[in-house]
């Protein structure tokens, strides 16, 4: 019978904590597919899903699941020589190649023949039989693997790649700040790759900012769901914040003072979330917050770990993964967030520490923190909830 082989890659070299791991990814797997009927076995090295269902359509919602290496669509048999010879002779005639190999892994020691012994055995049945074809272990055309095992064994000739990295939440829970631009998304993307289960913070200035670029946030949250199913988004009323900023903090500094804001106002976030860091889109030098002597004085106003995934990212390099990860047409859609409203002409780029806390003790921030933390609106976004109108 076809049935789907999943390979974990960079689980196993989680030898402690493999069990976890897979136990988790298992969890990930089923939720995703809670839509189908599906029978998940899982092991040591390999998980396998049995379903009558759309295999198609099961292999597309897989492969953005973190955590798997590559699928594979593999022919079931029992581990008998007979049997495995007419299946492998029956999968290499279904397919046109010139040239091949055999690639045989002997999981059951048991298995009366060793592994390379096999293959040429099967390599042999296979050029008795097709002809005009012949064996190049280098480079074939066409790759046959078997994998031996105690009850079944697997043959197959193709696979697919996956998301790769770690299972969503393994590593606990973080708090990605979310614009509306190209980074962010990006930010979360590799975060929740490295096993982080994230949740969205969004700050909102209304009527600074429009509906549309905060349902272009929900859009951009939306995306990131077909990596996990469900993420919550935080968002945070910033308009009497940022006027305050606009009124009373010298343009040069306003940039600066108005990411310390928001450090502050996501940390207490953080907490009430139970979440163990702060991600975001930086990257070195980009902008004017995003130098090295602005990020150490914007950093200051917190003691929570700040996670950076495209820090040391080009632009172009940036643009590239959120074309692939299916973020870049919405981020580029022309709706001003309220880091670029009020945008001075020449923003500090080596702010002093001295001055920034010099230049908020102007106005009573910490009372603004307060009533934008407790009014914060809260967002369960899942990848069925419908469109939102950008």
């Amino acid at each position: 019978m076809k049935i789907i082989l999943i390979k974990y890659g960079e689980l196993t070299t989680k030898t402690g904590n493999r069990k976890l791991f897979i136990n988790i990814l298992c969890d990930n797997i089923k939720r995703a597919l809670s839509n189908y009927n599906v029978k998940i076995v899982k092991s040591h090295v390999r998980m396998f899903i049995e379903t009558d269902d759309n295999i198609d359509e099961i292999v597309a919602i897989l492969k953005n699941i973190f955590g798997i290496h590559s699928i594979v669509i593999a022919t079931r048999v029992n581990t008998n020589i007979e049997e495995i010879e007419s299946s492998a002779l029956e999968i290499a005639k279904s397919t046109d190649f010139k040239t091949f190999k055999l690639d045989t892994s002997r999981a059951d020691k048991k298995f009366p023949i060793p592994s390379m012994e096999f293959s040429r055995r099967i390599g042999s049945l296979i050029l008795r039989n097709i002809p005009n074809i012949k064996v190049d272990v280098h480079h074939p055309d066409y790759t046959l693997k078997i994998e031996i095992r105690e009850d079944y064994t697997y043959i197959y000739h193709k696979e697919i790649a996956a998301a790769g990295g770690y299972p969503v939440s393994v590593a606990g829970r973080g708090l990605l700040m979310l614009s509306g631009g190209i980074d962010s998304p990006v930010a979360g993307y590799l975060a929740m790759k490295r096993g982080i289960k994230i949740e969205c913070i969004y700050f909102e200035s209304p009527p600074h900012t429009s509906q549309m670029a905060k349902n272009k946030v929900k859009t951009l949250t939306q995306i990131l769901t077909k990596y996990e199913q469900a993420i919550t988004l935080h968002v945070i009323n910033f308009t009497d914040i940022q006027e305050a900023i606009y009124k009373n903090i010298d343009p040069t500094y306003m940039i600066t003072i108005m990411r310390r804001m928001m450090y502050r106002i996501s940390e207490k976030v953080m907490e009430k979330s139970s979440c163990l860091c702060l991600i975001n889109g930086e990257s070195v030098g980009q902008v004017a917050s995003q130098t090295l002597t602005s990020m150490q004085v914007i950093n200051k106003v917190t003691n929570v770990p700040v996670i950076r995934p495209v820090a040391c990212l080009d632009k172009l390099e940036i643009i590239e993964l959120s074309k692939k990860i299916g973020t870049y047409e919405t981020s580029i859609l022309p709706y001003e967030d309220c880091c670029t409203i009020f945008l001075p002409k020449h923003p500090a780029i080596n702010p002093s520490l001295e001055k920034a806390i010099k230049y908020e003790k102007s106005f009573d921030y910490q009372s603004l923190i307060d009533k934008a933390v407790m009014n914060e609106e809260i967002i369960k976004i899942t990848n069925k909830t419908d469109e939102f109108d950008i």
